[in-house]
């Protein structure tokens, strides 16, 4: 048989014959990069991160860096952000892929933000808007709570009583101790000690043992799951919702943000909810899991992939209410490091 000069081909019969060897052949390797070359193209891939650009721009702009597995997940996951506004109606989860491509772009924004700067004697105020459901004592659907303000004070070290303040209730003392009053006899009056603490843990942090966290993504999710062993819900979902706790109730180093991130795209079942809104109406793209009829959401910022907040909604009917009901919902305002209880950074 003669050799075939594939040029002398019109285009219509070249192309699609390239194409089918190209599938014959097996894919190009991926370089892998050393550490240096991984913190130098992470700072290159952030550094072109613009607000003002449109939501879009990531598909372009992501696969100019010829980078393996988190960057290369980064361009995959980039369409799924920038998909057209959905239908009226439920919103339909997306693949499971997209979550992990946006939970990693989202590790690259936290591994660039500044360090925290709490001292060991100050205190770490977390501002955010809230508002939750409860049921009422009578039964019936759930009854959500306006949007409000909530202001938290934690020890970085621990050691100090802190203070959480909500708009419509009295300050609480967030104490290191847990007060218990014992009785000596029928009648007596009670007597009042104090129950010490178990020590920080996932479900119970401080600052300073947030900062001490792994940072190694599998490391870190292990903790995670040895933490959070007993509880409600399924083992997954109780991962998955302490490490949203951690996001939005602590100030914790860059790297370790980024691991949480990263932490979290390892937990099976959690999936990408294109658009969703944070309690300060803030719209961005989300990540989701559900369990029975709750569907927890983390909302990320769709041009800086800064993690905005998080809402629990109903996914079916249920006791609580109809599917579409907001259980709860947060917008995270401000962090930063103040010298005494109450204080209020400027």
């Amino acid at each position: 048989m003669n050799d075939i000069d594939p040029r002398s081909l019109s285009r219509s019969v070249r192309d699609p014959l390239l194409g089918e060897l190209g599938e014959l052949l097996p894919p190009p390797p991926v370089p892998e990069f050393g550490p240096e070359r991984q913190r130098e193209v992470r700072r290159e891939l952030m550094a072109s991160v613009r607000p003002s650009r449109p939501a879009g721009w990531w598909t372009r702009r992501a696969v100019r860096f010829a980078v393996p597995a988190v960057v290369c997940g980064i361009a995959a996951g980039a369409v799924l952000v920038a998909a057209p506004p959905e239908p009226r109606g439920p919103r339909p989860a997306v693949r499971a892929e997209g979550a992990t491509a946006v939970l990693s772009r989202a590790a690259l924004a936290a591994a660039s933000a500044p360090a925290p700067d709490a001292r060991p004697e100050e205190f770490v105020y977390v501002e955010s808007l809230v508002s939750r459901a409860g049921l009422p004592a009578g039964g019936g659907a759930a009854v959500v709570e306006p949007v409000h303000r909530r202001q938290v004070w934690l020890s970085a070290d621990g050691s100090r009583a802190g203070l959480l303040r909500e708009e419509g209730a009295a300050d609480s003392e967030l104490s290191p101790r847990l007060p218990v009053y014992e009785l000596d006899r029928p009648g007596a009056e009670p007597r009042r000690t104090y129950l010490e603490s178990g020590g920080p843990s996932v479900t119970e942090p401080t600052h300073a043992f947030v900062a001490g966290l792994p940072t190694d993504p599998e490391a870190l999710l292990r903790l995670v799951r040895e933490q959070t062993r007993t509880g409600d819900g399924d083992a997954d979902q109780r991962a998955f919702a302490a490490i949203g706790t951690l996001l939005a109730e602590t100030w914790a180093p860059p790297e370790v943000t980024a691991a949480l991130f990263e932490a979290a795209g390892r937990i099976p079942g959690v999936v990408v909810v294109p658009s969703a809104r944070d309690a300060a109406g803030r719209e961005g793209v989300a990540v989701a899991r559900t369990s029975g009829a709750e569907r927890t959401q983390w909302v990320f910022d769709r041009s800086t992939s800064a993690f905005l907040g998080e809402r629990t909604v109903l996914v079916s009917a249920s006791a609580a209410g109809a599917a579409g009901t907001v259980l709860s919902e947060t917008a995270v305002l401000r962090k930063a490091a103040v010298a005494r209880v109450g204080q209020v950074p400027g």
